[in-house]
């Protein structure tokens, strides 16, 4: 069994950080990460682009990348540069480059930023991850004000557009673009209004992409995470919310980004080279239809 698995079933302790997007070294427990995932070089000499690559799912999927050989350039906000910086070591502990690069993703000089870093450290893109996003929970749907709708939309969404719109043009055959939505993309949620719709829009956005760019040989793909330990839960949430997280699950717990990192790896390599416009749930036993 893995320590995930040794889990005891349950929540967390009841805790909350003061502003997102959360870091990850102030969480009780510490979010479990693929530490002991096993490489096999799937995507050795290839490149990727990860937002929100500092912690959580983003850290996840760079580690799982390292270990089965990418080089990475990996996006945070600046709040985030210590976890940021713990995970550029993480993942060149794997023998691998990670090159760091700070900025807001509803930005569009970020995605510019982040396809030139790419371009003239590595000379390829390969595996662009589409993975941060922000949530701000309200009880009334009167209460979600134009400015916080607005910054939702241009984080979870305009950011996807921007960074696809300036790394397509360098993909080519067999490369891979994937977006993180959600499990409430499927069943709603009724005080993440706003963030739900963006996760809605991105299997919209996905799909159609898909079939846009197929016939250059780019996949494009969806994970959609159920409840997971991630520094955006007690950074949004309340105490006693951080408290019951992941609960309602079959599963009865919240689950781990170590416990997502595979389903990334699937869609970036060779194993996944007749999927496209799909999504994989990983959501600890919600059923869905895709």
């Amino acid at each position: 069994m893995t320590n995930v698995e040794n889990k005891q079933v349950g929540g967390t302790p009841a805790q909350t950080q003061p502003s997102q997007p959360g870091i990850e070294s102030k969480m009780n427990p510490l979010p479990t990460q693929p530490y002991e995932y096993s490489g096999s070089d799937k995507l050795k000499g290839k490149v990727a682009i990860i937002t929100g690559g500092d912690s959580g799912i983003g850290r996840a999927v760079a580690i799982a990348y390292a270990k089965e050989g990418a080089n990475l350039v990996i996006n945070y906000l600046e709040k985030e540069q210590s976890d940021a910086e713990e995970t550029k070591q993480l993942v060149e502990k794997e023998g691998v480059q990670a090159i760091l690069v700070e900025g807001d993703i509803g930005d569009y000089e970020t995605s510019k930023k982040l396809v030139k870093t790419a371009l003239d450290h590595f000379q390829q893109i390969n595996i662009v991850v589409n993975n941060a996003a922000v949530q701000y929970p309200v009880d009334s749907f009167l209460d979600i004000t134009v400015e916080q709708w607005d910054k939702t939309f241009r984080t979870n969404l305009d950011g996807i557009f921007y960074l696809c719109k300036e790394a397509v043009p360098h993909l080519g055959q067999g490369d891979s673009i994937i977006c993180t939505t959600s499990v409430n993309a499927y069943r709603g949620h009724s005080i993440l209004i706003d963030y739900t719709s963006t996760k809605g829009a991105i299997v919209g956005f996905v799909r159609s992409l898909a079939q846009n760019i197929a016939d250059r040989g780019i996949r494009v793909n969806m994970v959609a995470p159920g409840p997971i330990w991630t520094p955006l839960i007690p950074s949004t949430f309340d105490a006693d919310q951080v408290a019951e997280f992941g609960t309602e699950t079959p599963l009865k717990r919240p689950g781990q980004p170590s416990e997502l990192a595979g389903a990334y790896v699937l869609l970036a390599s060779q194993d996944g080279t007749y999927i496209t416009g799909q999504c994989i749930h990983v959501n600890g036993g919600g059923t869905m239809c895709s």
